[in-house]
């Protein structure tokens, strides 16, 4: 699998916090575990670190990692090379 690009990468985690925050039980949890509010959310949604973090949010639960690679339609290793890219 080809590594995506930095662009690439911030896109689809993007696409992977917006899927994350429509569900509202793994919202709450995303929430609780990183200590963020509504606001600051919204105010830190580009940046790097938070899009890794929540890439690694949905890693560290294969579950949700699953069910945001379908309702993204690509393959869980996506968001892996993703994170990876972002963290680099």
């Amino acid at each position: 699998m080809l590594s995506p690009t930095t662009n690439d990468a911030e896109a689809l985690a993007l696409a992977a916090l917006a899927a994350t925050l429509t569900d509202e039980r793994r919202a709450r949890r995303f929430l609780d575990l990183t200590g963020l509010d509504a606001d600051e959310l919204r105010a830190r949604a580009g940046e790097r670190s938070l899009l890794a973090a929540t890439l690694v949010f949905l890693e560290a639960h294969e579950p949700d990692l699953i069910e945001v690679s379908k309702t993204l339609n690509i393959k869980p290793e996506s968001l892996i090379a993703a994170r990876a890219e972002l963290e680099r």
